[in-house]
């Protein structure tokens, strides 16, 4: 598949959104019930009535007044996701195949997750010097059982074992890492959630729950969390379609081993109401320094609100954004189809990137000796500490990498100093310095080393070579 970065329709259907609100209560109680009353085969999502459209998405120099509200609606039934009825009956046990044995998994250990290659850590193959990372999400749970939280051990290791049985007669997803979370340590956890492979909330589960990871990380399937299954795929850069259509794909085909709890009036049941209807959360990873820098990220975060869209930190909800790097996404899930959301984020992530580009642009027209000072500044500092703490690296790392697409310093500059977000966090800090138990202060001083020693490949910044293109 060509590698380009995607290009959404120029005026999106912006379908009007549903509050979760709306949806009811006795959805958050348990999945057991009944999704459909007819056998149903593999289901093919049928595009739902199109729904009213709201104004074209767009930005001007005077944000917020560019923006229209989008208007809550009342979902109509018969809107969700649709399914083909079938003639005959199967379970979830006699839809694997019988002919295709569980494919085994891979013996795993962080220093082997570490040194495999992956999109995460390396960029290189990434055109957009402002989106970092797509990922799309989907919560689904199985028929017949309770929500892992609502369930008690017994119920969510046959939930974890039903799983995990179906995930092994997926090939799209072997060779694969299946580990169980009580078995990883506080540092393995850890470094799989700076990864962005599994959320903190399965991280602090106990028991039956689990994590099948694919060899190159572009996909991770976590078992037991807040629903039964939360399917991610990731790639490198701006790439919305093409990871529709890889998660797509696998979730067909795992929806013909497994029964999803499914109703035909509300779509995909999941723990909380807020993931109803589709159970997709499509996201970007985001760098957007010159927003902050021209004071005007609380405007984007409250325009983009207003169309359903949220702004996160760096590791998600609750998290900070340090390196002024964002995560941004869908916020509903009811009341439009997967292509719908996807085209509507598309457009509104498009709008953020050139915002951007145009506040880089400014900051450069207006006072091109100050953000070249800053830029300067954060090289030396990277180059000659000796202590720096995660946030500090972070905020630095983000000014050189605004250095590289200006071309201040070579393109090439770009993945290593991406890879830098990664292993500057503290978990691969606590990991390189080979089982010696870290304090603050020492991490920091191995965080500095780190860099520095990574920084000495990388050439002084070249200021008369400043553009405004990339």
């Amino acid at each position: 598949m060509e590698n380009k970065p995607d290009t959404p329709p120029p005026s999106p259907d912006a379908a009007k959104l549903v509050s979760a609100d709306s949806a009811d209560s006795a959805a958050a109680a348990d999945s057991a019930a009944k999704p459909a009353t007819k056998p149903r085969a593999p289901r093919v999502r049928a595009r739902k009535t199109t729904p009213a459209s709201t104004p074209e998405f767009s930005f001007t120099t005077e944000l917020p007044h560019a923006l229209t509200t989008a208007t809550a609606t009342a979902h109509a039934p018969g809107h969700a996701p649709s399914r083909i009825p079938a003639s005959a009956t199967a379970t979830a046990a006699t839809r694997i195949p019988a002919s295709r044995a569980p494919a085994k998994p891979l013996p795993m250990t962080i220093s082997t997750l570490i040194a495999s290659p992956s999109d995460l850590t390396d960029t290189s193959t990434s055109t957009s010097p402002v989106v970092m990372m797509t990922r799309i999400r989907l919560a689904r749970n199985l028929a017949g059982h309770r929500f892992p939280g609502f369930a008690d051990e017994p119920r969510r290791a046959s939930a974890l074992s039903t799983c995990r049985d179906a995930l092994a007669a997926i090939p799209a997803l072997h060779p694969a890492y299946d580990l169980a979370i009580a078995a990883l340590t506080d540092l393995e956890k850890q470094i799989l959630v700076e990864r962005h492979l599994i959320s903190r909330e399965l991280a602090a589960q106990k028991n039956n729950a689990a994590v099948m990871i694919s060899q190159d990380q572009t996909s991770s399937i976590m078992i037991n969390e807040e629903d039964h299954l939360r399917i991610q795929f990731l790639h490198a850069g701006f790439h919305l379609k093409k990871t529709w259509a890889a998660i797509n794909a696998f979730d067909t085909a795992l929806e013909n081993t497994l029964e999803y709890a499914f109703s035909p009036s509300l779509g995909y049941l999941t723990a909380c109401p807020t993931n109803l209807g589709t159970g997709l959360r499509a996201s970007a990873m985001m760098h957007l320094p010159a927003l902050g820098m021209c004071g005007l990220m609380e405007k984007i975060v409250r325009a983009v609100n207003q169309l359903g869209i949220v702004v996160r930190g760096h590791f998600g909800e609750g998290s900070d954004a340090a390196g002024s790097i964002y995560q941004i996404s869908n916020q509903t899930t009811l009341g439009e189809t997967e292509e719908q959301i996807i085209r509507r984020l598309a457009s509104v992530l498009t709008s953020i990137v050139e915002h951007e580009l145009n506040a880089r642009a400014r900051l450069l027209e207006k006072d091109p000796i100050r953000l070249h000072d800053k830029i300067g500044r954060a090289y030396g500092i990277l180059q000659n500490s000796h202590l720096l703490t995660s946030g500090e690296a972070m905020n630095l790392l983000s000014l050189v990498r605004l250095g590289i697409d200006l071309g201040n310093f070579p393109g090439g500059a770009r993945a290593p100093v991406d890879r830098l977000f990664i292993e500057a966090q503290p978990g691969h800090i606590q990991y390189a310095a080979q089982k010696t138990e870290l304090d603050p202060a020492h991490r920091d001083i191995a965080r500095a080393t780190l860099i520095r020693d990574a920084l000495a490949a990388i050439p002084a910044p070249d200021f008369t070579n400043t553009n405004q293109a990339n």
